[in-house]
């Protein structure tokens, strides 16, 4: 595959899912700073409802999930190998996933508290826009959509950030730091609509995320931290907001 075709690969994939989106996180938040509101007193949804009526609220929300991991059919499609293991340019050689879910839920500690820490004192400092998890009303299945959620974010953000950009940067001749800093910068780009401060938090560990992906080649670990980062957040929200309201932008 020549040079250009490859940047055309990336141009096309990106387009059709986080790239598209860090776009338009950065309009979003040029919209956010420049509103009347300050930026600590707005309100952003990750998981909202998307019909006033159960069943299709249910059936939007599915298809949503569905969609979202086209990109990453197509990565898959793109570095499939016909020798086995098949994905193995992306870091799945199909062993160790016992011992990988193992790590990836140390990688849990080593980014969710001091993730916590950072939402906290960036909402003190203004930097953060009030983040609400879990916009969906309470049904039977609320829960399974919001760990179906996570998956979708996990999956689409690391087979696409750790997996796929890796892989072909790396066929570009790039190196392994030039790749780790474009790959976390586009990761806080593409979370930009919560303010400045998830820019922050967001290239820090995609830096952590990139530089252990170069050690190990394992993509396993960072699908399961992203998993479980990700499902405490959206599914335990409704505990935090009452222990901690004003953290949400609601009264006491």
């Amino acid at each position: 595959m020549t040079r250009a075709r490859t940047w055309w690969e990336i141009a096309i994939v990106l387009a059709l899912g986080l790239g598209q989106s860090a776009i338009y996180s950065i309009v979003q938040l040029a919209y956010r700073l420049t509103a009347s509101t300050p930026l600590a007193d707005q309100t952003t949804t990750l998981n909202p409802s998307r019909s006033d009526r159960e069943v299709f609220d249910l059936i939007y929300q599915i298809l949503s999930a569905g969609f979202a991991v086209v990109p990453v059919l197509l990565v898959c499609f793109l570095l499939w190998q016909s020798r086995r293991p098949h994905l193995q340019a992306l870091g799945l050689d199909g062993r160790r996933y016992g011992r990988d879910a193992g790590w990836g839920a140390v990688l849990v500690l080593a980014v969710g508290v001091p993730g916590i820490g950072l939402y906290l004192a960036g909402r003190a400092l203004g930097w953060f826009v009030a983040v609400n998890p879990a916009g969906l009303d309470a049904h039977w299945w609320t829960v399974p959509v919001l760990l179906l959620s996570a998956a979708r974010a996990a999956i689409q953000e690391e087979f696409v950030v750790l997996g796929y950009l890796f892989a072909r940067l790396r066929q570009l001749g790039w190196g392994p730091w030039p790749i780790i800093v474009a790959t976390s910068l586009l990761r806080a780009c593409y979370h930009l609509y919560q303010g400045p401060g998830a820019f922050v938090g967001n290239f820090a560990m995609g830096m952590l995320f990139g530089w252990l992906f170069t050690r190990t080649g394992r993509l396993m670990p960072f699908l399961v931290a992203h998993f479980l980062i990700d499902a405490v957040a959206f599914a335990g929200y409704p505990l935090a907001v009452a222990l901690w309201p004003a953290l949400f932008g609601l009264p006491g």
